[in-house]
């Protein structure tokens, strides 16, 4: 089995140069089969882990993403960046604490969002937030463990679509130590551009969740990583239940040819 070193020095070494594609596996099965399929590094997803849980996004418990992340990174040798939310806690101090503990899970990188959860005010405000990815940087450092920070700003996602406030935050936290900077929901070559050019020679990744963009057009505009979030999970549920409603309604069974060999994926 790889190392946790081993892992992070590769996981550094792809952000160094090219575009690479992160998918998003949401147990151990996916983060088996993905590093089967070839894909060089993983990252989890918070949906996909909440909806196995039967609970919505942002509803896992720390304590929880924790075991997930030691699930995850046991099962596979390639480099798994934790979706880790907005750290599980408000402050710095609380954030760098729980940082230190994914840190120690086998993580390769981690990412801190700025998200609050409260729809009245969706985001940490901009010192804060600055504030929390610094801490993060700390708590990273102290580990020891040189796992990769990438720092997120929500504002595409939660109902702020302010570009030049994305700028302005994503910015603060390359200064404060983050090693990626990332802006979910951005989905234009104007958008991307500018948030490449913003925080360059820092990498960015790009959130593929529609067919907006190709690995080779995300590339040409300089970025360095592609995760797609829960939509490879999405993608799953929506096979699932398309075929569950139709036994449920219809009575019939159309869905069940052209079926995967499942079992193959796992026969090593």
């Amino acid at each position: 089995m790889t190392s946790q070193a081993e892992k992070v020095e590769t996981f550094h070494r792809l952000h160094a140069e090219g575009c690479f594609v992160i998918p998003n596996p949401w147990d151990v099965g996916t983060a088996v089969a993905l590093e089967r399929m070839g894909f060089e590094a993983l990252a989890t997803t918070s949906a996909g882990h909440a909806w196995s849980l039967a609970r919505p996004d942002n509803g896992v418990r720390r304590d929880e993403a924790l075991e997930h992340l030691r699930q995850i990174t046991a099962a596979v040798d390639v480099p798994v960046n934790a979706d880790f939310e907005h750290g599980f806690a408000r402050e710095p101090d609380g954030v760098a604490v729980n940082v230190q503990l994914a840190a120690a899970t086998g993580i390769a990188g981690l990412s801190i969002e700025d998200s609050t959860g409260d729809p009245g005010e969706p985001l940490y405000a901009f010192d804060l937030a600055v504030g929390r990815i610094r801490a993060a940087r700390s708590a990273i450092d102290e580990s020891g463990t040189g796992v990769l920070l990438t720092g997120r700003s929500e504002g595409f996602v939660v109902g702020r679509p302010d570009l030049e406030e994305t700028l302005r935050r994503l910015q603060a936290y390359a200064e404060a130590g983050a090693d990626c900077l990332y802006a979910p929901g951005i989905d234009t070559a104007e958008q991307v551009s500018a948030v490449v050019a913003a925080v360059a020679p820092k990498p960015v990744n790009l959130l593929a969740n529609s067919p907006f963009t190709t690995v080779a057009e995300a590339a040409e505009l300089g970025v360095r990583r592609i995760s797609v979030g829960g939509t490879l999970a999405r993608t799953a549920w929506a096979g699932f239940l398309a075929a569950a409603e139709e036994i449920a309604t219809e009575g019939t069974f159309t869905r069940f040819t052209g079926l995967p060999n499942v079992n193959a994926l796992f026969e090593r």
